[in-house]
């Protein structure tokens, strides 16, 4: 039997039914982005942090109150002329029990003219806005990631389970064929349990491959909610993208221009900045215009006269009507505060430094992952070509050790040792390859420019 090269496509396609009804690259993001609980995390968190800096701008907008009351009192009043109260004709005495209600309402406004603080604090509600949305970016690029790493997994295991299969058969087949020879004495028993062996060994990397796409195949239901989730294979194989720009310092110069990580870790400076303002602000005096209108009504009650020695006499009593307006500046001038302010001025510029130095940290950090990223890509794309170069080599060898076998100049094990290279070769490729796919992808996540729109180059070199 003569091997021929077999492409990874073909392989997978000969290997595993249903490819048809695959679903590609980006259509998997998309169920990902509804499902994923890490993603979903990130978006909530994103949508609390929107609300929580929205609450900044009261501090620059008006406040206004409005109270309302009802009350009812009861008063006893009793007037006696021996010790100077009020007298009343015939030089009576005289009590009363009075019974009435009042009813109050009131509306209070109050507008900051001068306050430092809480101007600072609006503008941190605006960076931190901005944080929210990078953050929420890195989440999309890690998602990204993560699924394309999970979808080139199931490709992986499915081209390795289609190869072990491929080199059972041809293994089964060199079994057969040494029993013959050995049948008819032109073979020794050797080349018989060489040939078992190597079978037997296939057999086991089968239950092994088998079950590593059954792992792989979970781990990617589990990212998109769905169940038998079918990856489309990849058949443009000979149009692997390069990375471009092809130098790699544009890479780590775009990547301090956009990386959601630099762009996060440089609004937290801005707003350990803006802290140190409030903290100064705390010496500076505060200005409020403050107006206010207050109504009052005290409805009449009743009252009931006392005894006295011309009779009873009766006392009544009137609505009245309060209204109360008012409006000025109130001025509040700090003067001492037990040193709180000063060191809460000293923590939040020793937290400015940090914050200084954590933008830094996260520059250089951005700078090498990039760069690891691009030489990973350059490196996987020449290995990609040196495995081509030995997966030809390899078959040219298997198929010379077997005609060598066939006239007695090589011996069984010589043929399964090329089969084995050949195989391992073909799996070593399919995952090169996707490894380019993949690496190009971490590459731009390692630069922040990872969009959902770089999945489309690698929906183009899949099956349709």
């Amino acid at each position: 039997m003569k091997f021929r090269h077999l492409p990874v496509h073909a392989a997978v396609l000969m290997g595993l039914s249903g490819w048809a009804q695959a679903q590609s690259l980006v259509e998997l993001y998309d169920a990902a982005r509804g499902y994923d609980a890490t993603y979903q995390s990130a978006k909530a968190q994103m949508d609390a942090t929107l609300s929580k800096t929205d609450q900044a701008i009261a501090g620059i907008l008006p406040t206004v109150t409005s109270t309302a009351s009802v009350s009812r009192s009861n008063i006893t009043a009793l007037t006696d002329p021996l010790i100077g109260a009020t007298t009343f004709p015939n030089n009576t005495n005289f009590s009363y029990d009075r019974i009435f209600g009042t009813q109050n309402a009131g509306i209070t406004a109050s507008q900051a003219l001068y306050r430092p603080a809480n101007v600072a604090a609006y503008v941190q509600g605006k960076r931190q806005r901005e944080q929210a949305y990078a953050v929420l970016s890195v989440a999309e690029q890690d998602l990204m990631v993560r699924l394309s790493q999970a979808y080139f997994d199931v490709l992986a295991s499915q081209d390795s389970l289609t190869f072990v299969k491929a080199q059972k058969i041809a293994v089964n087949e060199q079994l057969a064929s040494a029993k013959r020879n050995f049948a008819v004495g032109t073979a020794t028993i050797t080349d018989t349990r060489e040939a078992q062996a190597r079978y037997d060994l296939v057999i086991a990397q089968e239950i092994a491959a088998e079950n590593d796409l059954r792992v792989k195949r979970m781990a990617l239901d589990m990212l998109v909610g769905k169940k038998d989730v079918e990856p489309k294979a990849l058949v443009n194989i000979t149009d692997l993208p390069s990375p471009a720009p092809a130098i790699v310092d544009e890479w780590v110069s775009q990547s301090e221009r956009v990386h959601p990580a630099i762009q996060k870790a440089l609004l937290d400076w801005e707003v350990a900045k803006l802290e140190v303002d409030k903290a100064k602000a705390l010496h500076k005096p505060t200005v409020d215009l403050q107006a206010s209108y207050t109504y009052s009504l005290n409805l009449d009650g009743t009252a009931t006269t006392g005894s006295g020695l011309s009779g009873s006499t009766f006392v009544g009593f009137q609505n009245s009507h309060i209204g109360i307006s008012s409006i000025g500046v109130l001025v509040t001038l700090p003067i001492f505060s037990g040193f709180s302010s000063d060191n809460r001025i000293k923590e939040t510029l020793k937290l400015e430094d940090k914050a200084q130095a954590d933008l830094e940290v996260a520059k250089r950090g951005v700078a090498q992952a990039t760069r690891a990223a691009y030489f990973g890509v350059v490196s996987g794309l020449g290995q990609v070509n040196a495995l081509k170069a030995a997966e030809d080599s390899s078959q040219l060898a298997l198929d010379a050790n077997k005609l060598g076998y066939s006239v007695g100049v090589r011996i069984n094990i010589d043929v399964l040792n090329s089969q084995s290279q050949l195989y391992q070769t073909k799996r070593d490729l399919a995952k090169a390859r996707y490894d380019v796919l993949l690496g190009n992808l971490k590459l731009r996540q390692s630069n922040g420019s990872l969009k959902a729109d770089d999945l489309q180059i690698v929906n183009k070199l899949l099956a349709k």
